[in-house]
C-alpha cells in the first residue's frame, strides 16, 4: 500500500543529517550572481530554502541529483509551499504519461499564455505576496494538455526567485485539518 504523502523537504530531517541527506536528493546549480541556502524566515519562524539569482534559467534546484535516476512518485498531487519574492520564478516538472512519454510542465510568473509542444507544457502562474501553497494536479495537467494518463512524476526542478517551506507529493488534495503537522505552514498570529 502506498503512503498518502511522499516529500522532499528540508526541515524534519536533522542538522547533523541536514548535508548528507541534501547532497543525495538534490543538485544545486547556481551560475553567478546568485545562492542557494538554508535560512530562517522571519515571518514563519522556520527555517527554509531559498533560491536566488538574477536568471532564473541558471539558478536552481533539481531532485533528485543524480540526472539517471527518477523519483518514481505516483502520487499525482505536487504540493509546494513557496515564499514569492517578488522577482521572476518558475519550476518545472517531468512526469511519465501511459505512452512512455517523457513531458514537463513549466510554470513561472513571468509568462502571460499557456503553450502546449510535444514534450513541454508552458503556463502562466499568478502568486499572492507572501507565503503560497501552490497545488498542482499532475494527473489533470497530463490529460488535458496531452491527452494522456499519468504514471508517475521522474524529477522536480524549483528555479529561482523564491523560499521552499515544503514540497510533497499526495494522492489527493488534503483540507488543513487533514495534514500532518510538518505539512502545515504555521502563520504568526497579529497582535491587534
Amino acid at each position: 500500500m502506498e503512503n498518502k504523502f511522499d516529500f522532499l523537504h528540508f526541515r524534519t530531517v536533522t542538522e547533523r543529517y541536514v548535508q548528507k541527506y541534501v547532497s543525495k536528493w538534490l543538485s544545486f546549480h547556481i551560475v553567478r550572481n546568485g545562492h542557494i541556502k538554508r535560512i530562517t524566515d522571519n515571518e514563519i519562524q522556520s527555517l527554509v530554502l531559498e533560491i536566488v539569482g538574477t536568471n532564473v534559467s541558471t539558478t536552481y534546484i533539481t531532485c533528485p541529483a543524480d540526472p539517471k535516476k527518477t523519483l518514481g512518485i505516483k502520487l499525482p498531487f505536487l504540493v509546494m509551499i513557496i515564499k514569492n519574492l517578488k522577482k521572476y520564478f518558475t519550476f518545472e516538472v517531468q512526469v511519465l504519461d501511459d505512452r512512455n512519454v517523457r513531458r514537463r510542465f513549466r510554470a513561472s510568473n513571468y509568462q502571460s499564455t499557456t503553450r502546449v509542444k510535444p514534450f513541454i507544457c508552458t503556463m502562466p502562474m499568478r502568486l499572492d505576496d507572501g507565503w503560497n501553497q501552490i497545488q498542482f494536479n499532475l494527473s489533470d495537467f497530463t490529460r488535458r494538455a496531452y491527452g494522456t494518463n499519468y504514471i508517475e512524476t521522474l524529477r522536480v526542478q524549483i528555479h529561482a526567485n523564491c523560499r521552499i517551506r515544503r514540497v510533497y507529493f499526495s494522492d489527493r488534495l488534503y483540507s488543513e485539518d487533514e495534514l500532518p503537522p510538518e505539512f502545515k505552514l504555521y502563520l504568526p498570529v497579529q497582535k491587534k
